[in-house]
């Protein structure tokens, strides 16, 4: 006789849809543990991304071809068989038999095994299975044990085994097509009214005394995969609030300038004898005209001397650099450049790149491609069109303190080529 040794229910302690609700109280709970420094000072993108890796299951999966069994002699107690005649069933009475163990190694969260998943496959007798760390042992005895009659009832309940694998797999991605929105909703939403206090409280005067404590930690039902991204890391001390430089501002100081490019492609005579610092000129005619004289060129700020800057109120808001191509290299060291221009205060900023050489889309191909491999690149926000890009950047001495960078590339004319 064939049977399933030392059984053990699978898929039948808790809902998938109790563990999901779980989830994102658990979110909820973990973003209200930090304390208020750490939400306004740590980078939002990393610190979304490190929540999201932190709160992403693991659902196991099985790989068929790292199957393998055990087989070997086995006593079996035959004292419960109802086919056989005992005078005194209280005792055991063991038999020789064969055991046969089907080992299936898996990767991923073993807890899973405990959660059912809302479609689910089972048999008459439920899926049955004996868990080793990252191993199921099914194991079939028999005095006269045959071969095929274990391997059959095995692949049944394999079957069974990764059909409820897969529709909890299939739940779990279903309810992390948002996951990311939502983390950055409540991590948006508790930063904004951390942000509304600190403003508050520093509008009234009187020095702030500071909290001490650390963050709460709690619990989690359905244990999740080792983090692959790191918590990141902000310096001590206080959050201190100050103005920024309206997005909408920002687009529009960028909009002049590529305006002004389309004059040049226009008019392509009166440019190609122009050097950098005509060209640099070019922009801050049309920059002073909409910003009242406050766009200049060769203006110290912080450790050295930047192309474009335009101040307001007595900071800077803008800070812009102008360079002719003349390879990877140097293009890495003009972002090198205009980063030692900022102070921790500047976070939006540009890279105006001239190019005279023929092949301009190669240039393009060039920036696309070495930009990321810059020590402070942290990841592309988007493409505005075929030569303007945009990144996001963080300051050389501050990890947490992003700053916008688009680069906008110019083929300028050359007389040679009209010619």
């Amino acid at each position: 006789m064939i049977r399933l040794e030392e059984m053990k229910m699978l898929f039948n302690k808790v809902s998938i849809l109790e563990v999901l609700k779980s989830r994102n109280q658990q979110i909820k709970q973990k973003i209200q543990s930090f304390q208020a420094d750490y939400i306004l000072n740590a980078s939002e993108e990393d610190f979304v991304a490190w929540l999201v890796d932190e709160f992403t299951f693991d659902v196991p999966a099985i790989d068929d071809s790292k199957i393998d069994l055990e087989y070997g002699e086995a006593q079996m107690d035959v004292s419960r068989d109802p086919m056989r005649v005992f005078l005194d069933r209280s005792q055991p009475f063991y038999v020789a038999g064969t055991k046969v163990t089907f080992i299936v190694p898996f990767g991923g969260d073993a807890t899973f095994f405990d959660v059912q998943p809302q479609q689910f496959t089972y048999s008459m007798g439920g899926s049955k299975a004996v868990l080793f760390k990252s191993e199921i042992h099914f194991t079939y005895m028999g005095e006269n044990l045959k071969g095929e009659g274990a391997k059959r009832e095995f692949q049944n309940e394999l079957q069974l085994l990764k059909q409820n694998l897969q529709n909890l797999k299939t739940d779990v991605e279903r309810d992390n097509g948002d996951l990311e929105q939502r983390i950055r909703d409540q991590v948006r939403k508790r930063k904004d009214k951390l942000l509304q206090d600190a403003q508050m409280a520093a509008s009234i005067g009187y020095p702030i005394r500071r909290r001490n404590g650390t963050p709460a930690t709690y619990a989690v039902p359905v244990q999740r995969r080792r983090p692959k991204i790191e918590r990141p890391e902000v310096p001590t001390g206080s959050f201190q609030p100050e103005p920024v430089l309206a997005m909408d501002e920002y687009e529009n100081i960028i909009g002049i300038i590529r305006n002004m490019v389309r004059v040049m492609e226009q008019s392509p005579k009166a440019f190609e004898t122009m050097g950098e610092e005509d060209l640099r000129t070019h922009f801050l005619v049309q920059l002073n005209a909409q910003y009242e004289g406050r766009a200049t060129g060769e203006t110290f700020n912080f450790q050295g001397k930047t192309d474009i800057l335009i101040r307001a109120e007595g900071r800077n808001v803008f800070i812009a650099e102008c360079k002719f191509w003349n390879g990877e290299k140097q293009f890495l060291a003009t972002i090198d450049q205009l980063l030692s221009y900022l102070s921790w205060r500047d976070t939006k900023v540009a890279l105006l790149i001239f190019n005279r050489n023929v092949n301009f889309s190669e240039v393009l191909k060039k920036i696309a491609e070495t930009t990321p491999t810059h020590k402070c690149y942290k990841r592309t926000a988007n493409i505005l069109d075929e030569s303007s890009y945009r990144y996001i950047f963080h300051q050389p001495n501050d990890a947490n303190r992003e700053l916008i960078l688009t680069v906008l590339a110019f083929d300028v004319p050359k007389e040679s080529r009209r010619s």
